[in-house]
């Protein structure tokens, strides 16, 4: 008989968005005419920017010649993207990151999924909680979170780090020291941020205890203000025990197109082992990097005009967060985020997170996330993304209203 393993079946029921994905669909059926609004799954909604399309037609031209047709790309990615992204991501925030540091991919989602792969079976992990699921399910595959207590929602062998109102959704220092630490700055999905000050927190921690720190940094683009930092390397120690994660998805809109970046520095070791030169041999082996297509639309990213109309995206997508934030505020809601992320968080007062999903949908037409996908301190929460249309954005606003009346 074909042996499986064994730790899959140990993952509750099926991933977040594919079961919202399933309730929308069942529900849309039973009312076709329902207008349905989605701001639940993180996706763009806005068309690659006019710079970026032109780079992707040029690179398709260039396949279609002799003279510049690319094969297989190098398994690190290009010299030309690696180093634009070391001179615009990091140096030019003061950051000793070198193109040799830098990783391309097919996205941050891989990337955060696959780096458990360099840890042994028995390293702990802590994860805020809540926070992207992905971090808890990958380690699940991997057999390294012990056995799942339905009751409570939580892993036997997870350091879990709450995130709550009471503590202003910053995580603390945890109990017992873990191996592998996560964090998303911006967070999803609470949208709440950590400072220079708190993150140097961590790296001091980290450092101190010989535990590496995986900063997911998908949704740095909207940052607004300047005491975030955009990047973990702008904490001094970070380069000898971070790993930070990077997209072009929310911020250029390649989540159709798919792109992104892992850095892992030199400096980062186990003993006498090299985290870097174990993340370059897994690349060359288990290639999930992006071809040259990709990675000459992110290379026009950083060009002049690629910058000025990234950044007008983000702009657009924070105004509908920000419309959100001020529209659910205004109608008596407890809600957070909405400034340093497009990511919205409501609580659902005495409803749980899934039974808010089944009223909003039911009775607005508007789809969420309920917040217990994230963890279980994400129970009684809800998040909403700006990623919608302006226009739609407004109506659910509206109808999300009317649910107070």
């Amino acid at each position: 008989m074909i042996k499986i393993n064994e730790n899959y079946l140990k993952l509750p029921g099926s991933y977040l968005f594919s079961t919202i994905a399933k309730k929308v669909k069942a529900y849309q059926e039973a009312h076709p005419d329902a207008d349905i609004i989605r701001l639940g799954i993180g996706d763009v909604t806005l068309p690659i920017a006019p710079s970026i399309v032109k780079a992707l037609h040029e690179a398709v031209d260039e396949m279609g010649q002799a003279s510049t047709f690319h094969g297989y790309a190098p398994d690190l990615g290009y010299d030309f993207l690696r180093e634009a992204i070391a001179k615009a991501d990091y140096q030019e925030r003061g950051c000793q990151i070198e193109a040799d540091e830098i990783f391309v991919s097919d996205g941050a989602k891989s990337d955060c999924g696959n780096i458990q792969e360099l840890f042994a079976e028995d390293a702990r992990i802590a994860v805020c909680d809540p926070v992207y699921p992905v971090y808890v399910d990958s380690n699940v595959m991997a057999g390294r979170t012990g056995q799942y207590d339905s009751v409570s929602g939580t892993w036997s062998n997870v350091i879990y780090l709450p995130c709550t109102m009471e503590n202003g959704f910053v995580p603390a220092l945890p109990d017992q020291v873990p191996d592998m630490i996560y964090l998303c700055n911006p967070c999803n999905p609470t949208g709440t941020t950590l400072t220079k000050d708190e993150l140097k927190v961590w790296v001091d921690y980290a450092n101190a205890n010989g535990a590496v720190i995986l900063y997911d940094a998908a949704y740095e683009a909207y940052i607004t203000e300047e005491e975030i930092p955009h990047t973990i390397y702008e904490v001094e120690g970070a380069r000898t025990c971070a790993i930070e994660f990077r997209s072009y998805s929310k911020n250029a809109g390649f989540t159709g197109v798919r792109l992104g970046f892992t850095v892992v520095p030199k400096d980062l070791k186990s003993g006498e082992a090299s985290l870097h030169d174990m993340w370059a041999r897994r690349h060359g082996t288990k290639y999930n990097g992006a071809p040259y297509i990709q990675q000459k639309a992110g290379l026009a990213v950083y060009s002049e005009e690629g910058r000025r109309e990234v950044k007008e995206q983000v702009a657009y997508y924070m105004r509908n967060a920000r419309t959100i934030y001020d529209g659910l505020k205004e109608a008596g809601y407890d809600v957070v985020g909405g400034v340093n992320s497009p990511y919205v968080w409501l609580h659902t007062g005495e409803q749980t997170s899934w039974e808010f999903f089944d009223t909003l949908l039911d009775k607005a037409h508007v789809v969420g996330t309920p917040g217990s996908g994230f963890g279980p301190s994400g129970e009684h929460y809800f998040r909403l993304t700006g990623f919608g249309t302006y226009e739609n954005t407004v109506k659910a606003v509206e109808r999300i209203k009317n649910l107070k009346k």
